[in-house]
């Protein structure tokens, strides 16, 4: 089964909660990081998330290395759509 990641980048104009981050996020740009595997047995290519990745940059006046967090896609999709909405 082939696996494979792709990495985007999300502006968020307004600040932004989700339940797996500690503290809602003030507006910044995230880099997403979706993994994803083939789905076999198919007659055609198509692939399925199997995770959803933000990753938040090195802050080093904070002393804050980069770090990854597994997010729920869904509720990422949300919170993106929620912001596009209030712009």
């Amino acid at each position: 089964m082939t696996v494979g990641a792709t990495e985007t980048t999300v502006t968020f104009k307004r600040s932004f909660s989700l339940p797996e981050l500690d503290q809602p996020q003030p507006a910044w740009t995230c880099r997403v990081i979706t993994d994803e595997e083939e789905i076999s047995g198919l007659s055609f290519v198509a692939f399925r998330c199997i995770a959803t990745m933000l990753r938040f940059p090195s802050l080093p006046t904070a002393g804050r290395r980069e770090e990854t967090v597994n997010i729920d896609a869904n509720e990422f999709s949300t919170a993106l759509t929620a912001d596009e909405k209030s712009r």
